[in-house]
């Protein structure tokens, strides 16, 4: 079984920062792709951040300059550093792998339980 696991959210000031971490863990293979989704409610999940295995990034432009987005050593870890935090942020951050596993070549997409992150004063 793989699994996603999160883990730094919480409760932030605006203009705060938080760092988010995820590390993939089972019968992986090959990790093609690593990022970050968010849902605030009444909202669709929508992506933050991606991190592909060759290290190319993809940021939404309302985080572009805030978050960063970076990959452990191990390459089966995602981190999220965010910056200059806004209320708007507040939202559950998943942590979502397009994974390679026994039996499934092509990749599969897992998504991690997620974590509140709240930017309140």
């Amino acid at each position: 079984q793989v699994r996603l696991v999160e883990s730094g959210g919480g409760l932030v000031q605006p203009g705060g920062s938080l760092r988010l971490s995820c590390v993939a863990s089972g019968s992986i293979i090959g990790i093609k792709a690593m990022g970050w989704y968010r849902q605030s409610p009444g909202k669709e999940r929508e992506l933050v951040a991606t991190i592909t295995t060759n290290g190319a990034t993809n940021n939404a432009d309302s985080v572009k300059g805030r978050f960063t987005i970076s990959r452990g050593n191990a390459k089966n870890t995602v981190y999220l550093q965010m910056n200059s935090l806004k209320p708007e942020d507040t939202a559950v951050y998943y942590c979502h792998g397009n994974l390679i596993s026994p039996g499934i070549w092509s990749g599969r997409d897992y998504w991690g339980q997620g974590t509140q992150v709240t930017v309140s004063s």
